[in-house]
């Protein structure tokens, strides 16, 4: 009798556990229904996975869906943007009609940008591109040297190793220097131990976690990552691309041959930049940087002659600066636009936009990884770009290593560098930053670097495609329905 009892109580126990947790799953529909209102392609996938998967579903849901973000953390950086968007408007308002009469219908993204996204176009006395690791950061190492005031860094991820210890000892020896160090790495993507930073500390050096969780150590947060990776010294030089610190970058991790993208700059383009460092750094620490302070944005020598506009977007706001800039290229596009990204889960609009440039007579390549990091996201790529070659875009993998670049390089006029891949994820989830460099030269040489880089890939063609195993036509299924959260 008391082994019955027994049994009756575990019984009713998991009973009771069952119900709690779909009463927690009916709970999360309706507040993703009725209190968030996102767009139906983002909750229906949701909703099928926490009805499918009642227990997995709801912990998913809580690590990689649900919105931690708050609009009142963000107002001071709201409020700092739009005080920047009144500091530069003069300026960028001559720019713009300049552009307009030079540039003729290149003038439209300027504005699209400008209008909805805060973004003044600035100009760079010279453009610096950079597709290899080596190069990179020899110039970036260069530039700390040559270092007087200020270094500004913010990136996503620091690594523990040979290159991150190497960056960490020049900063903390900058700083013995007397040099002001500033360095805002995202809570995830920092590596480096305590100890890593303890010379580093005692110089004076100042390093913040953007966005920290309220427990260290204990988070469900997967979103909302501070994505960008940006440099600026003594507020004369600039560095955004999509390199991170680490030895892979310099193609010696397990990946083999890295290929990725960052652009050096100069001039008043660089203000731009800084502006992003002290409006995210500020939202860290509560510093109080001020935007326009002579120390940090300090007069330039002459006009320059290549214009630049430096995007950032975010959870912080409902528009979408870069995939906004992403839908005009593909729109302004005539003869070319050449894409790099190691994950393409794109949304509708933004397949629709391939879609038709591709339908227009526009050549529309695509570049991304033979050998995924991410099998998952892998998949969902193959997937979404299957589903663009029967409209005559095409694609290639990188077969010599991996493709971590985000780019993207429209008719011999304008270059699109920095953080943000051609997926949701980067659209809406995290901070990102892209450089937008409307300069035929800098365009041109991208060009052709890209085509080199052709002669490594394959090409994935229709018939490729569809002659593919049962077994990956399964795991892009199962991918696809991912995708919105991947």
């Amino acid at each position: 009798m008391a082994k019955l009892d027994t049994q009756l109580l575990e019984l009713g126990l998991r009973d009771l556990i069952y119900a709690l947790i779909l009463m927690a799953d009916l709970l999360v529909i309706v507040y993703m229904v009725f209190f968030e209102r996102r767009h139906p392609s983002y909750v229906i996938p949701w909703v099928l996975i926490i009805v499918f998967l009642p227990v997995l579903g709801f912990i998913l849901y809580m690590a990689f869906g649900f919105n931690y973000f708050k609009e009142k953390q963000f107002r001071l950086k709201s409020d700092e943007d739009r005080d920047l968007l009144h500091r530069f408007l003069e300026q960028q308002g001559q720019i713009i009609d300049r552009g307009g009469r030079e540039e003729g219908a290149a003038t439209a993204l300027p504005r699209v940008l400008l209008r909805g996204g805060s973004s003044p176009v600035l100009m760079a006395g010279r453009v610096r591109a950079f597709n290899d690791g080596t190069e990179k950061f020899a110039a970036l190492f260069e530039a700390i040297e040559r270092a007087e005031d200020h270094i500004h860094m913010e990136y996503y991820i620091l690594r523990d190793d040979r290159l991150g210890r190497e960056l960490v000892d020049l900063l903390a020896r900058k700083a013995e220097e007397g040099v002001e160090v500033r360095l805002l790495l995202d809570g995830t993507g920092n590596h480096v131990p305590k100890k890593g930073f303890e010379r580093f500390d005692r110089a004076g050096g100042r390093m913040a976690i953007f966005f920290k969780p309220l427990v260290p150590f204990l988070t469900l947060r997967f979103n909302y990552h501070d994505h960008r990776k940006i440099a600026v010294i003594d507020g004369r030089t600039g560095f955004v691309g999509g390199f991170n610190i680490g030895i892979e970058y310099l193609g010696e991790g397990p990946m083999g041959d890295w290929r990725d993208y960052a652009a050096e700059m100069d001039g008043e383009a660089v203000k731009a930049l800084q502006a992003r460092f002290v409006l995210d750094w500020n939202y860290a620490t509560g510093e109080g940087l001020g935007i326009g302070d002579a120390r940090y944005f300090p007069p330039v020598d002459g006009t320059g002659s290549v214009p630049v506009q430096v995007v950032s977007s975010g959870p912080d706001s409902h528009r979408t600066p870069i995939k906004d800039e992403y839908l005009k290229l593909l729109g302004m596009a005539r003869r070319y636009v050449y894409i790099q990204t190691p994950y393409f889960i794109p949304d509708e609009s933004i397949m629709d936009a391939l879609r038709i440039a591709s339908l227009s007579g526009v050549d529309v390549r695509i570049m991304f990884p033979d050998r995924p990091d991410h099998p998952l996201v892998y998949w969902a790529s193959l997937s979404f770009v299957g589903q663009l070659l029967p409209w005559g875009v095409r694609a290639f993998t990188f077969d010599d290593g991996f493709v971590h670049a985000k780019t993207a390089f429209v008719d011999d006029a304008i270059s699109s560098i920095g953080s943000a891949n051609w997926d949701i994820r980067s659209f809406r989830l995290n901070f990102e930053t892209n450089g937008v460099i409307y300069d035929s030269g800098t365009t041109r040489r991208n060009r052709e670097l890209f085509e080199r880089d052709l002669e490594r890939c394959t090409e994935v063609t229709l018939e490729k495609y569809r002659a593919r195993r049962l077994t990956v036509r399964a795991m892009e299924g199962i991918a696809r329905l991912f995708a919105p959260v991947l």
